[in-house]
Parts: C-alpha cells; structure tokens; sequence
C-alpha cells in the first residue's frame, strides 16, 4: 500500500550532506511507489515560538507565517522522516524551531512511523544519541501512537559532498524502499 511520505529537511545547504542522505531516502521510497515530498525548511518562513499560550486553547498559532502550511502537511503524512545536519551536537535550530512550532496542532500529528537522518562530522554514533534523544523526546513523549522506523548516521561528514562513498547513503535508500 503507497504511503504518503513527508520529508522535513532542515539543512542549510541544499545538497549538503543530510539534505543528500534526504535524496537517497526519498529514491527508495519513490521505488516502492510510494508519494513523498520534501521540504527544506530553510525555504519557509518560520518563526520562533513565543510560548503566549494563545494556542494551547485556539490550536491555531497568532504568528502568520509559513508553520501552519507544513502543519497541514505532517498531520496528513503517514510517514515523517526528520533531518539534520548536527551542529554541537544537537539538532540544528530550524529543526528544533519546527519542533516548538507544532504545539497548536501536535495532538494531530500522532499515529505516525518516523524515520531521523543526522549528519554530522563526528565519527560517533554514540555522540548522536543526544540529537536523537531530543527527537525521541518529541515523538515518543508528545505524539500519540508513533514509531521510530529507522535512523540514519551520516557520521564523518564535515564539509558539503563528504556524505559521498558513505554506507549512509546505502542505509538510506533501503530505508526509503521499506517505508
């Protein structure tokens, strides 16, 4: 059964390295003919949450920007694949602002299988639990029904391109094809 396949790309660099791990999901998941379509988030406009509370009873935030067209998007995705490039290690700051931003709506994104891609230029997959903790704070403890599916560690990967010749590309194009 086709499932419709949200990819939330928070990279700066289109064609970096996790906006590239991005890529190769999405090619497996177009393979086994599923709908997908990407968003880089650097391309909307997104304000930072001002935490008014106008939305915990409206579940409409009082920001007009471009948050609440990809809200749409997340609540009707079956599948949210995540990803970001590491800085410091945690997840960049137009993800975690994504993150913040779905409070008026996030009891509707539920139900949901996940997938995380991290790019980093650490060599460590165990310097990354941090990002994914945080990921895993959101999903699993604010979201109603969601499962973690996959995620892929583009470790080692500094400068844009470094991504290429990696064993992440390969993960992330089968993850793509079992979404």
């Amino acid at each position: 059964m086709s499932k419709n396949i949200l990819v939330l790309s928070a990279s700066f660099r289109k064609g970096g390295n996790s906006d590239t791990l991005c890529d190769e999901f999405i090619k497996g998941a177009l393979e086994s003919e599923n709908t997908v379509e990407k968003i880089h988030l650097n391309d909307y406009k997104i304000n930072f949450c001002r935490g008014c509370g106008v939305c915990n009873t409206t579940h409409k935030c009082v920001q007009k920007d471009d948050m609440e067209k990809i809200l749409d998007k997340m609540v009707k995705a079956d599948v949210i694949v995540m990803a970001t490039p590491v800085y410091f290690y945690n997840m960049n700051g137009q993800m975690k602002t994504l993150i913040d931003r779905t409070v008026p709506r996030y009891e509707e994104i539920k139900n949901k299988d996940f997938y995380f891609i991290l790019a980093a230029a650490d060599n460590s997959r165990q310097n990354m639990q941090r990002v994914l903790e945080s990921f895993r704070g959101f999903t699993e403890d604010c979201l109603e029904g969601t499962k973690e599916k996959g995620v892929i560690y583009g470790i080692g990967a500094w400068q844009m391109g470094d991504i290429k010749g990696s064993p992440a590309l390969k993960e992330a194009y089968e993850m793509g094809k079992k979404a």
